[in-house]
């Protein structure tokens, strides 16, 4: 990772309880702005962000697996789902399918994803900031901008329009 991302991620840290309550405060107010707003600094946040000088999120976190992923993912690798499943995942207090290990094991040394083409829709869907009704996921994006420099980034420009 480089300095510049952990820079971003630190700021993100040191402003995680003022950045909580931004997160809950746009949560009710539903600015009607607000999706395109995001959009709009998600696609300038990725511009300037390369996922593969970081990949915190898979170094840290872990999807949720469902059974279509579990299903897609066991017979690209040649495996049986439940093989798959006995290997590689375990049920975690919510009664999720989550990895056993983090980092992920699919990911390469050189930060790409070995499973990239049928990986989980969670990681497929991360950072979860381009969703329509974005108000709903505003404390995962706030949670996500402690992982990814790209969101911290985000969480910067929502905090100076919505603050």
């Amino acid at each position: 990772m480089t300095g510049e991302y952990r820079k971003r991620l630190e700021k993100a840290r040191q402003n995680e309880a003022a950045n909580k309550k931004l997160a809950q405060r746009l949560k009710k107010k539903k600015p009607s702005d607000l999706d395109r707003f995001i959009n709009d600094r998600d696609e300038a946040a990725f511009a300037c962000t390369d996922c593969l000088q970081c990949a915190n999120c898979c170094k840290t976190t872990g999807p949720k697996f469902t059974d279509r992923d579990i299903d897609r993912i066991a017979r690209h690798l040649g495996m049986k789902a439940v093989l798959f499943m006995q290997r590689y995942l375990k049920k975690d207090e919510d009664g999720d399918l989550v990895l056993k290990v983090l980092p992920c094991p699919f990911l390469a040394d050189d930060n790409y994803c070995s499973i990239y083409e049928v990986r989980p829709k969670a990681c497929a869907d991360y950072p979860h900031t381009r969703h329509r009704k974005m108000y709903k996921h505003m404390l995962l994006v706030q949670r996500n901008s402690l992982i990814c420099p790209a969101v911290a980034l985000i969480f910067e420009k929502l905090e100076e329009h919505y603050a």
